[in-house]
């Protein structure tokens, strides 16, 4: 088993280093290059579209293009959020920050492009269901020109992501829950496993749809209590919030130097670590998201594109600011362990709250746990549609019941070596997806020019249609 997890830790440190950061990095700028920065400048649009009456029921799929995102948005907004941002700043300082954002600004565009193909290239199942993702842009997509290579290039996502989502969606999140509750309220693991099973085979047995239901209620309404609880720190600490925003670009190029339990931190680190927990948090280049975007209600994979770059513009660049200004402005990431050195993941954050607010580390889990519960739903519906592609339709209720089981188990027992597997094959779920994303994107910049030249508009001016 050691030397099995020695080799399961020689290859993540390609799936998670450098080159696959890297490769992320640079598919990100080719896209925001080739879109003529189209999703930064489209924000606002994309909200609007996001609202749109006329969306409501509009073209063919399994969901409102709202619960779409909200379902997408389940799947990255969690423990990455809370415990990512926090590790980020432990490890590489509060110049990690900036690499977060700044891969999130270019996953933007990676974002976009994914949505674009799901809705370009997806099937409909023999249940009369829409279904897509990389796998199916791979195949339908990458296979019009090169078949040999989208056939395999498809397959080798769907294994990476139906067990990868064991992993990073299930046995993190229900453990992560588990240990919280037990930590912050004395709630046994065991009766958080009984409780998560319970709900989570309650929803997802309703499929996409009420996966989307409940995630278009939950996931808003979390965000906004956590970001308006994030929001009354920042202003408790508004003298501080200048310094804190000065710290995170003056640490992007300069080492920050030990203070308190903080152990200081190369500039290097600042880019490894905010690129690779921005990566973690809002999973642009992974191709996951796709998946349920490919499911919207939708005639037009444009305007799922520019909804679904909402998404990492909300994960990270919403989300991940919050929480950083508040452990910045608290001070918390400068404080002392008792058991010596500082804090780091869900605890530093937590800590960031109670420190500016009493009872603020009970917000923080609060928090974990829903966002965990979310994200759970999420990838089961990911796995289970990886599972579809490499198997039918018909065994779908054995990947559910196997999920089921997965949370009742990981509630109570961690496993290792299943979190560093998993770790591993959900960071080489981006390889053949930014092969696929690059192939494709010729495809990507034409549909995109074509949409803004039907609206009548130059990109610069476009507006939503009329109702």
């Amino acid at each position: 088993m050691d030397q099995l997890n020695s080799i399961i830790n020689s290859i993540n440190a390609f799936a998670w280093g450098p080159p696959m950061l890297g490769m992320l990095g640079v598919t990100g700028l080719l896209l925001t290059l080739g879109l003529v920065f189209m999703p930064w400048r489209k924000v606002v649009y994309g909200f609007k579209i996001l609202f749109a009456k006329t969306d409501e029921g509009e073209g063919e799929g399994e969901v409102k293009p709202f619960n779409a995102l909200m379902t997408a948005l389940s799947a990255t907004v969690g423990t990455g959020n809370i415990a990512g941002v926090a590790t980020a700043i432990a490890l590489g300082g509060p110049g990690a920050i900036f690499y977060m954002w700044l891969i999130a600004l270019f996953g933007m565009a990676t974002k976009y492009a994914e949505a674009v193909c799901a809705v370009k290239y997806r099937e409909v199942d023999k249940e009369g269901k829409y279904v897509g993702g990389p796998m199916y842009y791979l195949k339908n997509g990458v296979g019009q020109f090169a078949p040999e290579l989208g056939k395999y290039l498809g397959l080798a996502f769907a294994i990476f992501g139906a067990v990868a989502a064991f992993g990073i969606g299930n046995a993190v999140q229900v453990n992560s829950m588990a240990a919280a509750l037990d930590s912050s309220f004395g709630v046994a693991t065991w009766i958080t496993g009984i409780i998560v099973a319970a709900l989570v085979g309650f929803v997802i047995l309703g499929g996409i749809r009420r996966i989307g239901d409940v995630a278009g209620k939950l996931v808003p309404a979390m965000i906004v209590l956590y970001v308006g609880a994030s929001i009354i720190i920042i202003l408790i600490n508004i003298a501080k919030v200048p310094e804190a925003i000065a710290m995170i670009f003056n640490y992007a190029f300069n080492p920050a130097a030990a203070t308190g339990g903080f152990a200081g931190a190369a500039v290097a680190a600042a880019i490894r670590f905010g690129v690779a927990r921005g990566v973690f948090s809002n999973e642009s280049g992974l191709g996951s998201a796709a998946i349920a975007h490919a499911a919207a209600r939708t005639n037009n994979p444009v305007r799922q594109g520019i909804i679904a770059m909402l998404g990492t513009f909300i994960d990270t660049l919403v989300v991940c600011t919050m929480t950083a200004l508040v452990i910045l402005t608290s001070g918390a990431w400068t404080l002392i362990a008792p058991e010596g050195g500082g804090y780091t993941g869900a605890v530093l954050t937590s800590q960031a709250f109670d420190v500016s607010i009493g009872g603020g580390q009970y917000i923080v889990t609060v928090a974990l746990v829903v966002f965990a519960f979310t994200t759970i739903l999420g990838w089961s519906y990911y796995g289970e549609r990886c599972w579809q592609y490499l198997f039918s339709e018909k065994s779908v209720l054995i990947y559910r019941a196997f999920w089921v089981l997965a949370a009742l188990s990981f509630a109570n027992v961690k496993v290792d070596f299943v979190w560093n597997l998993s770790d591993t094959l959900n960071g080489l779920m981006a390889v053949p997806n930014l092969i696929g994303l690059l192939l494709l994107a010729p495809m990507v910049f034409k549909v995109t020019r074509d949409y803004f030249e039907e609206q009548g508009t130059p990109l610069s001016r476009a507006k939503p249609p009329k109702a």
